[in-house]
């Protein structure tokens, strides 16, 4: 057995959670937030048998798109520590994925 941790953004997670479950796959929501932007994410849990391993990522990959995204981070550089103010055009979405094995599951 594998357990499936995606981090998906907010935005992304009711879609991924339907394709998954109309696939026949139970997830878990965690509320979870991003250190770099600082929003929310979702991260998911799926348990899954070895065999749908594969088609869980296809979902999730067809699911979660990236797109690029203009931000006004106003963050400061620790080598200058000055702030930027001008916006800066980052790459958003998509998904984070880990797939670890499983000793044990149990259900009670």
């Amino acid at each position: 057995m594998k357990l499936v941790l995606a981090i998906v953004q907010d935005e992304d997670s009711v879609n991924v959670m339907d394709e998954l479950n109309i696939n026949g796959f139970m997830v878990t929501k965690m509320c979870s937030s991003g250190g770099f932007l600082r929003v929310g994410n979702t991260t998911l849990l799926i348990g899954v048998e070895e065999d749908g391993v594969a088609r869980v990522l296809e979902i999730i990959e067809s699911t979660c798109k990236s797109h690029r995204k203009v931000i006004n981070p106003g963050v400061s550089p620790a080598a200058t520590g000055e702030y930027l103010s001008y916006p800066v055009e980052i790459t958003v979405g998509g998904a984070t994925v880990f797939v670890v094995d499983v000793d044990q599951f149990h259900k009670f």
